[in-house]
């Protein structure tokens, strides 16, 4: 998509959400007031949300030798962050999910570039190949097929799900590398230092900006794999995920430093980063309803029955007595596999969910259904709903067991 089909400067948190509404209100998907207040006074939020919501797999055992060193690595951890719908594959191979996979090759990138070269500058990422990628991974870039001529006789060929993966990492390392050097930034934490400073001239100054919109336009301007964005049955849809995703990490890693070392924006307004999880366990725990929308209600298995809720919304089943690495490997089962444009569809329905989520939480009378233990629900942000969401994904095994939506055709989740 062009750059004419971005949000106008300065509008593009309200794109997002605006977008979101209007693509999930026309594909027919409900969500009622009465979902909302089940799930935020159920024992599955209110139990665990303290727990889980500050999982985010932000922390990093690596030694930086400056914050920039620091920033660099977080920004290509976030623009490399997708890969959800190769979740099986990489599961089967080397026993991690995408975003696990993905921190990993990180930090093999990272400690490998003492030996060969900063790896993760400018001029590395342009270099990176393919097959140094499948190396640190730890991943098998070929797939065994009958020989076509000699019966019983299997041949090894590139290809295979995990070499679609490679390739579109290889392809987003190699594309970020080039535009940094024809743009004169030794490595995208300079780039996006820069931004950050851009931001926090705007927001202090006169016309009293937001130091989100500048960096987030920055970003999605200048690199086209955070630029999440597309158009869906003549409506445009903007999603920004990783592009916000790094913004909220910024904050996360450097917002507690004193002084700070560079302008650190403030995130707790940010729409949520939509991927494949937030849609597919908000369907499943009852607050998406697709029942209605003539073109998605087929996608999931049969949901919301008030028993399985009842089930997903308790407390959760006890953890297991043993270590979960003792414990047989199941393989991950796959939900539905979908289209760009479904894709889209169910992620504008989380974004929209979840605003709907935050602006019930800050309204909700508690104090009428408690002892006053539950009001830090009325301080609920969207980022930390995020992560809850996220997070709790992971931490539930009923929850693990929920298939997610699929889709290979992608560089943004």
């Amino acid at each position: 998509m062009s750059l004419q089909s971005l949000p106008p400067s300065g509008g593009y948190l309200q794109a997002t959400r605006q977008s979101s509404r209007d693509l999930r209100t026309d594909a027919g998907i409900s969500i009622t007031p009465e979902s909302i207040e089940r799930l935020l006074l159920s024992q599955a939020f209110t139990t665990s949300f303290k727990r889980v919501a500050k999982l985010h797999g932000l922390a990093l055992p690596l030694k930086f030798s400056s914050h920039l060193d620091e920033l660099n690595f977080i920004s290509i951890l976030s623009i490399l962050n997708f890969g959800s719908g190769y979740r099986a594959p990489l599961h089967a191979q080397t026993g991690r999910g995408a975003w696990d996979s993905i921190r990993a090759l990180m930090f093999a990138l990272y400690l490998h570039s003492t030996e060969e070269g900063d790896l993760l500058s400018a001029k590395g990422l342009r270099a990176l190949h393919i097959s140094k990628i499948a190396e640190l991974m730890g991943i098998n870039l070929h797939v065994e097929r009958p020989h076509k001529t000699i019966p019983g006789l299997t041949v090894g060929e590139l290809g295979g799900p995990l070499h679609e993966l490679a390739s579109l990492i290889t392809k987003v390392l190699n594309e970020t590398g080039d535009i940094l050097i024809n743009s004169g930034y030794p490595n995208l934490g300079s780039f996006v230092v820069e931004a950050l400073q851009q931001g926090g001239k705007a927001s202090s100054g006169s016309t009293n900006g937001d130091a989100v919109e500048i960096v987030l336009e920055r970003l999605v301007k200048g690199f086209p794999a955070f630029r999440d964005i597309s158009t869906v049955n003549g409506q445009p849809i903007y999603c920004f995920k990783k592009a916000l995703f790094l913004i909220h990490a910024i904050n996360v890693r450097f917002g507690s430093i004193s002084p700070p070392p560079f302008p650190i924006p403030s995130t707790t307004h940010l729409p949520v980063f939509s991927d494949n999880v937030l849609p597919s366990l908000l369907i499943h725990i009852g607050v998406i309803d697709l029942s209605s929308s003539s073109s998605l209600s087929g996608l999931f298995p049969r949901t919301n029955s008030d028993e399985q809720l009842k089930a997903l919304l308790g407390p959760g089943p006890a953890l297991p007595s043993i270590k979960s690495s003792d414990l047989p490997k199941i393989p991950i089962k796959e939900g539905p596999i979908l289209s760009n444009n479904q894709s889209y569809i169910l992620r504008a329905a989380a974004i929209d969910a979840c605003e709907l989520i935050a602006q019930a939480a800050q309204t909700l009378d508690v104090r009428s259904v408690g002892d006053g233990s539950l009001e830090w629900i009325n301080e609920l942000t969207l980022p930390d709903l995020d992560m809850w969401i996220w997070a709790v994904a992971k931490d539930r095994q009923d929850y693990r067991d929920l298939v997610r939506f699929v889709n290979t055709d992608t560089i943004f989740f």
